[in-house]
């Protein structure tokens, strides 16, 4: 496959498995190309055409010509400047590296990841929240990020990327929806009634099992294996945390258990507050496993041998 295709597939699939519903996708882009016709020639031309297919802020070539074949890339979940130093290296060794591919977003993707995290409000929607309320609380938490994402020097890896010249793309939420569906699909058909099972269900997922037996399990840090559960709210899309002052609503909405990749300190204090269990899944584990479904979607098009690193273990689904 060239990059533009692995690129393009990475889009629909993540696309297909958006909570969101792909009719909502098509608008978000519609909106895009509507934004786009309207604007002057000097703003055209500064204009993120990517925007135009690809609703996915965080999910971008970064570096290499997209017309390349691509037959073997090396996937992690960080890649930065010393993880392409590596990359050169082993090519330097003789091994034959076609693509880097960075689960978290580098370069413009990380400018901009902040975009994404638009799917959290409609995922607080489907737990009952009004769409004002959702809305207006992540504005705010985005205004936040954005702020912090600003002061960053976005650039230093593709700049690596390019005096090296290795082909370098990131595929962020993509992945993340993927991980989503997966783990909400198993917690509908298992309905677990406590702690204790939702643990039981990620000893049977490759992933967790491999972040277990490497001392990064996923923990109960709020509640214990007996407390009950019966409605979970899965944390696992949408860039980042998102506002933290919404699990008081969840709680009265019925939320009782919270699984997340990862919490700040905040947002963790804020759920023992609302007296809500809280599960953190693994941050790693949960990112290896939508990176791993991403894969399996590519590898149905066409075959790649896959090299590991940065916190990368190759899972094989058959489905």
């Amino acid at each position: 496959m060239k990059i533009k295709e692995i690129y393009k597939e990475i889009i629909n699939v993540g696309i297909a498995a958006d909570v969101r519903g792909i009719k909502a996708m098509n608008r978000i882009l519609e909106m895009e190309k509507k934004l786009y016709s309207k604007l002057e020639k000097k703003y055209k031309d500064i204009f993120d055409l990517d925007s135009l297919q690809n609703p996915f802020a965080d999910t971008r070539v970064l570096y290499g010509n997209q017309d390349v074949d691509i037959s073997s890339m090396i996937v992690g979940v960080d890649v930065d400047v010393g993880e392409l130093v590596l990359v050169d290296r082993l090519r330097e060794k003789g091994e034959k590296i076609d693509l880097v591919v960075s689960h978290h977003p580098q370069g413009k993707a990380y400018a901009k990841f902040y975009d994404v995290m638009d799917v959290q409000a409609d995922i607080l929607v489907q737990k009952g929240l009004s769409l004002s309320l959702s809305d207006n609380f992540l504005n705010e938490r985005k205004s936040q990020v954005e702020r912090k994402v600003s002061a960053a020097n976005h650039s230093r890896t593709v700049d690596a990327a390019r005096l090296l010249d290795i082909n370098f793309l990131c595929m962020h939420t993509p992945c993340d929806n993927l991980a989503y569906q997966y783990l909400n699909k198993i917690l509908v058909k298992e309905k677990p009634a406590t702690l204790g099972d939702i643990m039981d269900i990620f000893y049977d997922i490759p992933e967790y099992l491999y972040a277990i037996k490497n001392a990064n399990p996923p923990k109960i840090v709020a509640g214990n294996k007996k407390s009950r559960c019966c409605n979970i709210h899965l944390e696992f899309t949408g860039g980042t945390e998102g506002p933290k002052n919404i699990y008081k609503l969840l709680s009265a909405k019925g939320i009782d258990t919270i699984i997340a990749m990862h919490q700040s300190e905040e947002h963790f204090n804020q759920c023992k507050e609302a007296n809500i269990n809280v599960i953190f899944a693994s941050h790693i584990a949960s990112d290896n496993l939508g990176i791993n479904i991403m894969i399996d979607y590519l590898e149905k098009k066409s075959k790649f041998k896959i090299y590991e690193f940065s916190g990368f273990k190759r899972v094989k689904r058959k489905k």
